[in-house]
């Protein structure tokens, strides 16, 4: 079928929550979908233009107009769920598929806030993807889905991520230790060395009384995306000298540095992309001022117009 492109991940959605007993968390529906579609590294590593790894983007997406036509619910706790309709829908053939788009599209029309105007394309893989006007960022969408219209100015994300980005290595790395330090990291060091296998620093995490870990980490400025290269380097650095690794960039890990830093018989490495770097900002209140907004509900007013 031809359509958005997000509309070929929409039944690999609901299979993908059905084979995971209804509901999930975001990244294993991500996950699960590029396993059963095999998804190839071609298109794991695509990137959209604003940033942000462009196959979760378009699968968030599949999920919203599967919220907005009833067969997943609107969850705002980080968990999607199939509501009855979804479970009895199966999977949507053609038509099925076209009138579900079509309707949220139309409901988006006849808003005051328009959902979103997406570009209809081919759904055949394509070396350069058409960008859509508006992003649904994966990290975002985790938190409930929310989707923010850009404006004038960009919205939040792309706003942090530009600034990020032009920190000079040293602030990047001081910017660092102060996120960890305010998500529960004591004795948190950078060193600043060089020659140290890319590793910039050092922390102690406590989980309790009884538990914590020595942890080393990196901090990469990159726009592109992370190789597995660099993920072999730094545990090789931190052989003998840690518990755990944690790489932070501004920008993303390739599907097969995802793979490395997750090898059996490898310690295993946290990755945080720049996807996830911008919810722990939001998250913190980092650099972050929240502002709070209000939609009206316009049923609530119904009875008095009587």
């Amino acid at each position: 079928m031809t359509g958005p492109e997000f509309s070929r991940w929409i039944n690999p959605v609901l299979r993908a929550l059905t084979e995971l007993g209804g509901s999930a968390r975001p990244r294993e529906v991500v996950e699960r979908v590029a396993k059963n579609e095999r998804v190839g590294d071609d298109v794991l590593d695509q990137t959209n233009p604003a940033g942000g790894q462009r196959f979760p983007n378009q699968v968030h997406w599949a999920r919203f107009y599967l919220a907005e036509g009833g067969l997943i619910d609107r969850s705002r706790h980080g968990v999607w769920k199939l509501t009855e309709s979804g479970r009895q829908a199966g999977q949507l053939n053609g038509a099925a598929l076209e009138e579900l788009v079509d309707r949220v599209q139309a409901i988006s029309r006849g808003s005051s806030t328009p959902i979103v105007s997406i570009p209809s394309i081919s759904t055949q893989p394509r070396a350069t993807p058409t960008p859509a006007p508006h992003l649904l960022p994966a990290a975002v969408a985790e938190e409930g889905d929310v989707l923010a219209p850009d404006t004038e100015d960009g919205d939040y994300r792309t706003q942090l991520l530009d600034t990020l980005q032009t920190l000079p290595p040293g602030g990047f790395e001081r910017l660092c230790q102060r996120l960890l330090r305010e998500a529960g990291f004591e004795q948190v060091v950078v060193t600043g060395k060089s020659g140290d296998g890319g590793i910039d620093g050092h922390g102690v995490l406590v989980l309790n009384a009884f538990v914590s870990f020595r942890v080393l980490f990196q901090c990469k400025r990159y726009v592109g995306s992370v190789s597995p290269g660099h993920v072999r380097d730094f545990r090789g650095a931190m052989q003998g000298r840690a518990d755990k690794g944690l790489i932070l960039t501004t920008g993303s890990f390739s599907a097969e540095a995802r793979r490395e830093a997750t090898r059996d018989g490898a310690p295993p490495i946290e990755l945080v992309d720049g996807e996830k770097l911008v919810s722990l900002f939001a998250s913190l209140e980092l650099g972050l001022r929240p502002i709070t907004t209000y939609d009206l509900d316009d049923g609530f007013f119904e009875e008095y117009r009587r």
